[in-house]
């Protein structure tokens, strides 16, 4: 059974979003995850780095393929999960 917490947002993409006090906090849904398998890079934006949402702002590669994810909302990137970077595995999210 998948997991999906009720205090997230999501958009037909498979990207979810999450309010974090000033921030949101965007990721892709565990369906998602489980449907690329196989992550072998992850490129995230840069912090400082203004998104527009429904815009592509990041990419995942799998073994088969490369996959877009698209900003669920529009903003400016405060940070980034640095582990994704050397963990493709881990879950991929990043604030905005």
């Amino acid at each position: 059974m998948e997991n999906i917490p009720k205090e997230l947002r999501y958009v037909k993409t498979h990207e979810w979003a999450k309010k974090e006090g000033k921030n949101v906090r965007i990721g892709i849904t565990d369906h998602a995850q489980h449907e690329i398998t196989d992550v072998v890079h992850v490129e995230l934006p840069a912090k400082g780095k203004k998104v527009d949402k429904g815009q592509p702002c990041a990419v995942v590669e799998s073994v088969k393929s490369a996959f877009d994810i698209y900003a669920p909302v529009s903003g400016t990137v405060a940070e980034v999960n640095e582990k994704t970077q050397f963990k493709p595995g881990t879950r991929q999210h990043f604030t905005i």
